[in-house]
């Protein structure tokens, strides 16, 4: 866990704690599903990816810039983000970060290995096609905010939908969850490769945590109850 409970992470949590109660409900009368993920199992991969989201596995380590304006611009983002920046700061006296990269346990992991596994029980090119267009989508909005990682916008995931149910209004839930959650986490990785290290910088970069899990996690919910009507 990297940083603590901010004002905003706990709206969070009690927004997606409340939008669980009526999922228990449907996914306990069988109305939600994800492909072959049937309805209780959807409900705990919702609630354990939620529950998962402050648990940080670290990945690698790159060399990042430690911009002069952090210092200044500390406060403010520890008061949006919930990050100890100002310490963060303070930790290395040099004038670069030795950034470590971590993986979301709830934000990467958990929803990559359900990508995979849609993937290769109900294969769908739409979804692959949807998911080019998030790839590009995500690494043109993404920034990489020093002091903090690589920032997602929280509703990008919604990109998907009306794509997913023109080309595959059978299947739209899968592809929304496929090409969202796949394009948020390689837009990430391509924004991570890419961004400039001389000019930006962090202590660390959370992959689908800070800055990445709303998105996942509405793009998560988003199919989920789109299932409903299919």
């Amino acid at each position: 866990m990297r940083g603590y409970l901010s004002k905003s992470d706990i709206r969070m949590y009690a927004i997606f704690g409340l939008l669980l109660l009526p999922i228990a409900s449907l996914c306990y009368h069988g109305n939600l599903s994800l492909g072959t993920i049937s309805s209780l199992p959807l409900f705990f991969l919702l609630l354990i990816m939620l529950a998962a989201s402050r648990i940080e596995i670290p990945f690698t380590k790159i060399r990042t810039k430690k911009p002069e304006h952090l210092t200044r611009d500390a406060l403010a983002l520890e008061d949006i983000y919930g990050i100890p920046v100002l310490n963060e700061l303070t930790v290395e006296k040099r004038q670069a970060f030795d950034t470590i990269i971590t993986l979301n346990l709830g934000g990467f992991i958990i929803p990559a290995l359900t990508l995979l596994y849609l993937l290769i029980t109900q294969p769908d090119t739409s979804a692959l096609e949807v998911m080019l267009i998030m790839i590009v989508a995500v690494s043109l909005l993404a920034e990489m905010v020093s002091g903090i990682g690589i920032v997602v916008p929280d509703y990008i995931g919604l990109i998907s939908i009306p794509f997913a149910l023109m080309l595959a209004p059978q299947n739209a839930a899968i592809v929304i969850f496929v090409s969202s959650v796949g394009g948020i986490l390689i837009g990430s990785c391509t924004t991570l490769i890419t961004f400039d290290r001389e000019k930006k910088g962090s202590a660390y970069i959370n992959l689908g945590g800070i800055g990445g899990f709303k998105a996942i996690y509405v793009s998560a919910l988003a199919a989920s109850l789109i299932s409903y009507f299919i």
